[in-house]
């Protein structure tokens, strides 16, 4: 496992001779409006092939999914019925819905700060007015909805412990000087440890190649087209990052929900958040990956929930499978030395028969 970092950036055990500040992003899902454009952007940038035909999923307004080795940025619809929105009323949490996108300023008498919205027509809601573009209002104070709408844009965590670093059998994964993780796509040989080492389920093998996009640009003779079957995720646009250019995803966000800085300061950027969000009524608005006594030690991707994890899709408590191998490997010793002596005893009982 890797081992502690200082001060919380896990660039310290890289050895870096000059490391920068640890960077990432902070998400803040309250104005997250569902436009996909940081999706589009990251696909464009990155050059990673389409999601199928643009169909909708059955289940879903979604057409993506998922993250995955051609989606790097993923924009959820959690979408809930009524009897989903009961079951979570019954467990005592006051719901926030971000209602349905709209444009102009919001209904008269309809406030982000009293929280007086109805969830149910998102008058509060998706609306680019006074009240902020996608801006998210409370469920509890008007009618019981019929359904209800929450957006997030998820994308890698780049954790502080990363389990997807530390299994990785040919060093394909490596820590970059601005603490982020990253695949070299020709080092890797697509064994796939990766993903079974990601407590997230972020990244994912590649089936196809790259493709070339409408916007395609001209591209440094360095960078090179990764083989079938190779590990891919997102970078937070490492090559962005060394220009000093901030992520396509961050750059293109028209609500500013995906905000791109110091971790530090998007940390204490999305605890104003929180606390600006529980004064306005929202008292279930949580920041996720801020933990540093997590079981990945903190992320670097910060997310700013209107609801438990689990609403989202994201693991209540994530862990690396890294953690418990100092555990794992006393308890083998243990048993090996059992079934030695246990074996011994066998000897000696049958050598006196």
């Amino acid at each position: 496992m890797s081992a502690e970092p200082k001060d919380g950036n896990p660039t310290s055990d890289a050895h870096y001779d000059h490391p920068h500040s640890r960077r990432g992003f902070f998400t803040d899902t309250s104005i997250c409006i569902g436009c996909k454009a940081c999706e589009v952007a990251c696909k464009e940038w990155n050059r990673n092939p389409a999601d199928g035909d643009y169909s909708i999923l059955g289940s879903s307004y979604d057409n993506t999914g998922a993250l995955g080795a051609d989606t790097w940025r993923h924009v959820a619809f959690i979408e809930q019925d009524s009897q989903r929105i009961e079951q979570a009323r019954e467990s005592g949490r006051k719901l926030v819905s971000l209602g349905m996108p709209q444009v102009g300023a919001p209904s008269s008498g309809s406030s982000v700060a009293s929280g007086t919205g109805s969830a149910g027509t998102g008058s509060a809601g998706g609306g680019c007015g006074s009240g902020g573009c996608g801006s998210a209002s409370s469920s509890d104070s008007g009618p019981t909805p019929e359904f209800r709408w929450l957006m997030s844009s998820d994308v890698c965590k780049h954790c502080t412990n990363a389990g997807c670093l530390d299994v990785c059998p040919t060093g394909a994964l490596f820590r970059t000087e601005y603490g982020t993780v990253v695949v070299q796509d020709d080092i890797c040989n697509g064994c796939g440890t990766c993903v079974a080492g990601c407590p997230f389920g972020v990244i994912e093998r590649r089936e196809d190649g790259l493709v070339d996009t409408p916007a395609s640009r001209e591209m440094p003779d360095t960078v090179r087209k990764p083989q079938d079957g190779v590990a891919q995720k997102c970078t937070l646009c490492y090559d962005r990052l060394k220009d000093d250019e901030t992520p396509a995803c961050a750059k293109t966000c028209p609500t500013t929900s995906i905000k791109y800085g110091q971790r530090e300061d998007l940390l204490a950027t999305a605890q104003q958040r929180v606390a600006q969000l529980h004064e306005q009524g929202m008292t279930e608005a949580r920041l996720y990956g801020a933990n540093p006594n997590d079981g990945v030690g903190g992320t670097g991707s910060i997310f700013l929930l209107l609801d438990e994890p689990e609403v989202y899709g994201l693991p209540p408590d994530p862990r690396v499978p890294t953690a418990d191998l100092a555990h794992t490997f006393k308890r083998t010793g243990v048993a090996m030395a059992g079934m030695a002596l246990a074996t011994a005893a066998a000897f000696v009982a049958g050598g006196r028969r």
